[in-house]
């Protein structure tokens, strides 16, 4: 077997038997940090007596436990391995979704959405760095689509589904519906956290289910990648301080900001289409409508990262999809009908999954080993203050002005800031070389 016939052999298992796993894992993640979304307008905001901009604090909490932890969290994924800290992430954040069911009040709604972020805080930039162990840059902003089709999936299927165990679940247990909705949405990490310690790979060194042509070619072609990096190879500390990654952080914040604005208000501004069009939606029916943008949106996201691939250009294929998008959403609740209304808003959706796997291929471009490690949890961490700042800003200015139209201003403002952000990055000089041992 030639090295590149081993390499597409050992890729094609790697993704076979990678990918869908950690799709899968993925799924459960994001529903369990945006179910809130669907718990606030059926039945907890009034159960717990919360106001828009109370509903919006407790969604965003999460992002602050998330923020604190995130780059230690990862740093000790690179020192543990990935298969033992991504299994104690598991564990952690599914027993806090799960007792999410029992809160009695805002004040411990709020405790338990900080500590979900803490749990949870290092999955995401950890999977991010994971596939880098196993995928060659070539292949990685379509690999990375292929496992982050799981957020329109998760709003996809989740909708309906956590709709159904709301309408369902009511009195199950003892419990509310919303209740039923957290426990057993919550279970599922735990029961695959345990799984995750007996069936991931740390490095493909390590990967008894390849042969060994296919282990060599692979890991010299993750070698020669690394080396290619080697003019952008940096300490940790310089990635945390470097002015480019910072750069980065506040482009994925502006995409970050469209995803969990729509995550966490789309069944609340579902729900307004009752009074605003004077309409009437079973809780099941607004699951579906709520799936709507989601499904049309990893289509689309497979489509364009497969073709980021094949052209090797990345700027455009993130600023062109995050500025279009912005520029769709507000104009959603100006619009004369749901029909029109929901095709503003699935516009939005598309822009936001387009750019997203593609985003991730431009920080690892130039970060390597324990560098890497940390550069992408600060990108992450630090974008994903949006998660706080778009459902608390959404919500207060919702109170503010009894509308949701100036809070998604906001929201396209902060998509199409990014875009710009990213076409300047390109016409950015490339950083000097720096010295440093990844250390």
């Amino acid at each position: 077997m030639t090295d590149d016939a081993a390499l597409q052999s050992a890729t094609r298992k790697v993704a076979r038997r990678l990918t869908p796993y950690l799709c899968l894992l993925y799924f459960i993640n994001y529903l369990d940090r945006t179910n809130i979304g669907f718990a606030g307008p059926n039945g907890m905001n009034e159960e717990l007596g919360l106001t828009d901009t109370m509903f919006g604090l407790a969604a965003g909490l999460f992002f602050i436990g998330y923020l604190l932890l995130e780059v230690p969290s990862n740093l000790a994924l690179h020192r543990f391995g990935a298969r033992r800290w991504i299994a104690r992430i598991m564990v952690t954040w599914g027993v806090v979704a799960a007792a999410m069911a029992f809160v009695p009040n805002a004040g411990w709604l709020y405790v338990l959405r900080f500590l979900l972020g803490v749990a949870e805080a290092g999955f995401f930039p950890g999977i991010i760095l994971y596939l880098t162990f196993w995928f060659p840059q070539k292949d990685r902003a379509r690999m990375t689509a292929l496992f982050m089709v799981a957020i329109p999936i998760s709003s996809m299927v989740g909708a309906p589904l956590s709709s159904l165990l709301i309408e369902h679940g009511e009195g199950l247990f003892g419990l509310s519906g919303w209740r039923t909705m957290f426990l057993l949405e919550g279970l599922p990490a735990i029961v695959l956290g345990v799984v995750t310690w007996f069936f991931l790979t740390d490095r493909p060194g390590d990967a008894t289910w390849l042969s060994g042509e296919e282990r060599a070619a692979l890991t010299a072609a993750l070698d020669a990648d690394d080396a290619d990096k080697g003019r952008f190879h940096v300490s940790i500390r310089e990635s945390l301080t470097r002015p480019r990654v910072w750069a980065l952080a506040f482009v994925y914040f502006g995409i970050v900001y469209g995803l969990y604005a729509l995550g966490f208000f789309l069944p609340t501004i579902i729900k307004g289409f009752e009074e605003q069009f004077g309409t009437s939606y079973s809780l099941l029916q607004r699951g579906l409508i709520n799936a709507v943008p989601y499904a049309v949106g990893a289509v689309a996201m497979l489509l364009w990262s497969r073709h980021g691939d094949r052209t090797k250009e990345r700027v455009w294929h993130v600023a062109l999809p995050a500025i279009v998008g912005g520029v769709s959403i507000p104009v959603a609740l100006y619009l004369g009908s749901p029909l029109a209304a929901m095709a503003a808003v699935t516009v939005c959706a598309v822009g936001v999954m387009c750019a997203l796997p593609t985003f991730w291929a431009l920080p690892t471009a130039f970060l390597t080993g324990a560098a890497a490690a940390s550069g992408i949890a600060l990108v992450n961490s630090v974008g994903n203050t949006a998660g706080f700042a778009a459902p608390y800003i959404t919500g207060w200015l919702a109170d503010l002005t009894g509308s949701q139209r100036t809070g998604l201003w906001v929201v396209g403002a902060a998509m199409v800031g990014a875009g710009l952000l990213a076409v300047a990055l390109k016409a950015t000089p490339a950083e000097p070389e720096v010295a440093g041992d990844g250390r």
